[in-house]
């Protein structure tokens, strides 16, 4: 991985964007409270990022025709980009060559990588980042780092207990929020909690890694919790998060482990009334939860009495932090995806949209330096960016970056989940949907989520999914907070069995009644796979996720099973054959069905929405 291949920010890359090391300088981002909304704020800055890369460019060709001092200096710099890049490329995981032809399902088992192949992928690995993380210590302002004994390394990357009965008073949690944690029917930390809450608490900059459902957000909010209570000062710690509902939940989570004491804690997303907020953080809060592209709107346009109290913050947390450091998220071109290069007129919602770092830039801007405060970074997706924070320069008194990974080597998907595809033809998607959801297993689970790659189709398959008799709610980025916020909650509430959404809803959320994920369509990268599967099987809970596989879906499937390591099983139920149930029963009604949604988005887009909320009046009488 070379410098060029980092994110960059104003020709910064993202080491030096100041998380760990130095402040960073403000962003001029574009308004955008929501980056699962719009694709345009992503399209400016990528026109702003080719004009600096330009700019960089002729800065560059001038320089080298400058005096033989400036040529010194710049072989000087040459060498130091080299031996970054040298380290930064042991970093970079093998990307196997993925064939592109499909004939059957068999066939897609049979072309992931062996057991062998992933079992040296893995070695490999782990042998790369052990090698990093030996160059983490305390080093001075210039980056020199003095050399740290191999067992002090190891123990940056997992210092927790190994037993399997370690309580939380054994590391070292107050007796309240040991209470607060029972009544909450959390009663035995987790590996990442193990390894995490300790190193915080001692003050050292943790970088967290482990797979969804395994507590990561109790890991950070239990430590800040107990700093907090020692000294209840405002503001003391700001959560950034990529997305309002998981920001939601994160508040939610504050507010119920911290019962006991009078925590103040604030909700800061996009959706809702900036007046109100910015008010609300005049008056310091304890603890701010947002996502950056709201945050940074009030840092850009509120005055220091609003934001001037995040100056004062001891704790911030980046929490899916992948998300939030990615600088461009890189889609497979139209031919791979199997389309004709033609670019679609519906908007895509979730992976694909625009870049978060510059907000969260401007974030951090308003924060203390990092010398002065603790930085925490949780993920599901250890990615090479956030792996190239734990080799930054540190100042002689700092402590050392703490690494807790858990399990992120292993294969990514819980050994609870059961992973399947269904063969679909691409016209009939819906009815096998339909046919899918009716059968007696089906039928019989308390919750289900239904991920589509759009917000066109998730308002389409809600309609079409009530209209056939389910009980069905609807989660994407074209919908008003408020609907939004309502949903999630009839949908947690169990008042509505199925939820279609977007990727808005693959990260962070909890929801253990869900026993079965559906990828309706198949996710575009690997990754956004492992988030929405982690919707099930949390906890150690049993779940199953079944991936519709069409013609052109192979090279992604391919992809998605190079990357959990195991192969996607043929769905089966006993008893049951989809097709057969398909031509006899759901052929016609679905096709009815169909043509009423269809009527009913075309009559509510031609009215501006009025019918829409006319009829919501009515169901609701």
């Amino acid at each position: 991985m070379t410098a060029s291949t980092l994110p960059k920010i104003d020709g910064k890359v993202v080491r030096r964007s100041g998380l760990l090391s130095a402040n960073p300088p403000a962003s001029d981002s574009g308004d955008e409270s929501d980056y699962l909304d719009s694709d345009e704020p992503r399209k400016k800055r990528r026109v702003r990022q080719g004009i600096a890369e330009e700019e960089s460019s002729d800065e560059e060709s001038s320089d080298e025709s400058d005096s033989e001092e400036s040529k010194e200096s710049e072989e000087e710099e040459e060498e130091a980009e080299e031996d970054e890049e040298k380290v930064a490329a042991q970093l970079l995981p093998k990307v196997a060559h993925v064939p592109s032809t499909f004939n059957a399902p068999s066939r897609v088992r049979s072309r992931v990588p062996t057991d062998d192949k992933t079992a040296a992928t893995a070695a490999a690995q782990k042998k790369a980042i052990d090698e990093a993380v030996r160059t983490i210590a305390a080093g001075d302002a210039n980056g020199t780092a003095p050399e740290v004994p191999a067992a002090d390394a190891a123990a940056n990357v997992l210092a927790a207990p190994t037993d399997p009965n370690t309580t939380f008073d054994a590391i070292s949690v107050k007796p309240w929020l040991v209470r607060s944690l029972s009544n909450m029917a959390i009663r035995r930390p987790t590996a990442i909690q193990k390894g995490c809450i300790p190193a915080i608490l001692r003050g050292h900059d943790c970088i967290g890694g482990s797979r969804t459902g395994s507590g990561k957000t109790v890991a950070f909010a239990v430590p800040i919790l107990q700093a907090w209570s020692a000294d209840p000062s405002a503001i003391f710690a700001l959560v950034l998060t990529p997305t309002r509902e998981l920001a939601l939940q994160i508040y939610e989570q504050f507010m119920a482990i911290s019962a006991p004491q009078p925590l103040k804690a604030l909700l800061v997303t996009g959706g809702a009334d900036m007046r109100p907020q910015a008010i609300a953080l005049a008056k310091n809060p304890h603890i701010v939860i947002a996502t950056p592209g709201r945050l940074a709107d009030h840092i850009r346009t509120s005055g220091g009495d609003t934001v001037g109290g995040l100056k004062r913050a001891r704790y911030v947390v980046l929490d899916e932090a992948d998300r939030l450091l990615t600088a461009a998220p890189t889609l497979p071109d139209a031919a791979s995806r199997g389309g004709g290069g033609k670019k679609s007129k519906n908007k895509s919602d979730g992976a694909a949209s625009g870049s978060m770092l510059p907000d969260v830039e401007t974030c951090l801007s308003a924060l203390p330096p990092p010398t002065k405060r603790q930085t925490l970074l949780f993920t599901a997706t250890v990615t090479p960016e956030v792996r190239a924070l734990k080799t930054m320069p540190r100042s002689a008194d700092r402590l050392p970056v703490f690494v807790c990974e858990v399990e992120t080597h292993a294969p990514a998907i819980p050994a609870t989940l059961t992973q399947c595809h269904l063969t679909v033809p691409v016209t009939h998607r819906e009815h096998y949907l339909h046919a899918f959801l009716s059968t007696a297993h089906n039928a019989a689970l308390p919750a289900v989520i239904v991920f589509v790659n759009r917000t066109s189709t998730a308002a389409y398959l809600h309609h079409l999914l009530r209209l056939l008799g389910h009980r069905v709610t609807a989660l994407h980025a074209t919908l008003p907070q408020r609907q939004r916020t309502d949903n999630l909650g009839r949908f947690r509430a169990a008042a509505a069995r199925i939820l279609v959404a977007t990727d808005v809803a693959a990260r962070g959320l909890d929801i253990p009644e869900v026993a079965l994920v559906v990828n309706y369509d198949v996710p575009r990268l690997p990754d956004d796979y492992i988030h929405r599967v982690g919707r099930t099987a949390r906890a150690g809970r049993r779940g199953e996720a079944v991936t519709f596989v069409g013609q052109r879906d192979v090279d992604l499937v391919l992809a998605i099973e190079a990357r959990v390591g195991r192969p996607l099983e043929a769905w089966s139920e006993e008893g049951v054959n989809l097709e057969t149930r398909v031509t006899k029963e759901a052929l016609k009604l679905v096709g009815e069905k169909k043509r009423e949604a269809l009527l009913e988005i075309e009559e509510n887009r031609e009215v501006g929405g009025k019918r829409k909320r006319g009829m919501l009046k009515l169901r609701a009488t």
